[in-house]
């Protein structure tokens, strides 16, 4: 194959239209890649938008982004209110009355090099009643609000221990924002009132404010949130919506004053016609319920979400409406989207700022010379799809693997016709506990197996191989490991010493 390739010329400006944590995220990592290029990065926002702002738990990739940026840990939480996250707890979602614990990390130890949760299926299939979750350093520590951040000088169990953080998205995006213009970013004030397309091309060619000012620019990043204003509102690029699997599409969120002392985890709690986060920062805590209004009203959302918050509302409580799904296309000619613009998967499982997160990384892998070819707008649109449809799978799990009956969208979800995708993982899981990631999955076999053997959807069988170590030494070796994390828990210190140690905030003045 002969491939006649010219340089084309590259890109000089880019245009980020939309702040919040998904413009300023961006900005900040396009000022540091782009730091030692005549590249100008100018970011458009106005402050009579507001930003959706509750997407405050995260997973751990955004330590390797902080850390790409050079940002100390230390100083982000001190900034943001923020605290360390060690998983989710999710109650009621199996059955009503019942908990589990999805951790980030690992569930015990290998053996023999086979997968640690064959070996716990073999152990219970001899009497064990040992939940999964009681091999999790992460799972204890969390439950007896535990922390210490791992050091090299811990040793390999401590040093195992994975985390994420809770934080005021409004102070983050604030954070980045100085970040990014001490390193050059250009920000404006002002709302987007018309999108210039040239003709010929399909391309954006600039785009003008209410007050008259206009700004042409190679590259269009689109952080306009759910209004999508340059890649659905000028492109035209299409949306798939994937209510029939994830059906709530509906929220009310607001913030509370602290009534206790901040958990390292996510409670996410289901009732009747959704579910219910609580996200503890340092000194308020967020909330939100999410659900589906084909059940219930948005007045008796928010009557209900009352009755159940503790601690003062520190704001009047904030309706969302959202449809769960991706762009068709996420880089259309020479616009991308990024956040929620791009797509939007309900924040059961923190993924949001992951998805912003993730499409930085392949824009600046894949980041296009002024002729925006085509081979490299379709990889990058094939990358974020199947990031989203992983994501999809995993979140539909949680519905799917439940017991209940007591409400219509339970019992709906209980029968979703499954994404072919889904259907065979779950079929490869609940025969013998077989579990492979594809294309750079994000959920390993540590979180399916946490939502699934947390619901009841457990593995029946295991690896044959497993046999090749005696019953007796299978249980003393599962003995060991809990023995090790236990020790391991009790020797951190409390969650709250450790924050307020290192990295406490000031007062927040509401």
């Amino acid at each position: 194959m002969n491939i006649n390739h010219k340089q084309a010329p590259p890109v000089r400006n880019v245009i980020i239209v939309g702040g919040g944590t998904a413009g300023w995220m961006t900005a900040a990592a396009l000022s540091k890649y782009l730091g030692k290029t005549p590249v100008t990065i100018t970011l458009i926002e106005s402050e009579q938008i507001e930003t959706v702002g509750v997407g405050e738990a995260t997973i751990p990739a955004i330590s390797q982004f902080n850390s790409i940026l050079g940002v100390d840990e230390f100083e982000f939480l001190k900034a943001t209110q923020g605290t360390y996250k060690l998983g989710i707890e999710f109650e009621n979602w199996g059955h009503i009355g019942e908990s589990y614990f999805h951790p980030f990390g690992v569930h015990g130890f290998d053996l023999e090099g086979i997968d640690f949760h064959h070996f716990w299926t073999r152990h219970k299939e001899l009497g064990s009643t040992e939940p999964l979750q009681n091999y999790s350093l992460n799972t204890r520590a969390a439950h007896m609000g535990k922390f210490i951040r791992p050091e090299k000088q811990h040793g390999s169990v401590i040093n195992r221990l994975k985390y994420a953080f809770h934080f005021d998205a409004l102070l983050y995006a604030k954070f980045l924002r100085r970040y990014s213009e001490a390193r050059g970013v250009t920000r404006h004030e002002g709302l987007v009132d018309k999108v210039d397309v040239r003709p010929e091309s399909g391309f954006i060619n600039k785009i003008g404010l209410k007050d008259g000012r206009e700004y042409a620019g190679d590259l269009f990043i689109d952080c306009t949130g759910f209004r999508g204003v340059l890649i659905e509102g000028a492109l035209k690029s299409g949306y798939e919506n994937w209510h029939k699997y994830l059906p709530v599409d509906r929220a009310v969120a607001v913030t509370t004053a602290r009534t206790d002392t901040p958990a390292p985890f996510t409670r996410a709690t289901a009732y009747d016609a959704g579910w219910q986060w609580k996200i503890p920062l340092q000194y308020r805590d967020g909330n939100g319920y999410v659900y589906c209004h084909d059940y219930l009203s948005e007045d008796q959302a928010e009557v209900d979400f009352r009755a159940r918050l503790t601690g003062e509302l520190l704001k009047e409580p904030k309706h969302l409406r959202f449809t769960t799904g991706r762009r068709k296309k996420l880089w259309n000619k020479n616009c991308v989207a990024i956040g929620l613009s791009g797509g939007f998967m309900e924040p059961l499982e923190s993924t949001s700022i992951h998805m912003i997160q993730s499409g930085i990384s392949k824009l600046i892998a894949l980041f296009p010379s002024r002729d925006m070819p085509q081979t490299e707008q379709d990889e990058y649109n094939r990358l974020l799809h199947d990031d989203f449809s992983h994501i999809r799978d995993f979140l539909v799990l949680h519905y799917v693997a439940t017991r209940r009956d007591d409400s219509p969208l339970w019992n709906y979800v209980r029968n979703l016709k499954l994404p072919d995708s889904l259907a065979y993982k779950m079929e490869l899981l609940a025969g013998n506990g077989r579990f492979f990631k594809y294309d750079a999955e994000l959920f390993d076999v540590t979180s399916w197996l946490a939502v699934a053997a947390g619901q009841g959807f457990a593995p029946k069988g295991y690896n044959p191989l497993v046999k090749g170590l005696s019953d007796s030494n299978i249980s003393q070796s599962l003995a060991n490991m809990r023995d090790v994390i236990e020790k391991a828990v009790t020797a951190m210190p409390p969650h709250i010493d450790f924050v307020n140690r290192f990295c406490k905030a000031g007062p927040v003045h509401v």
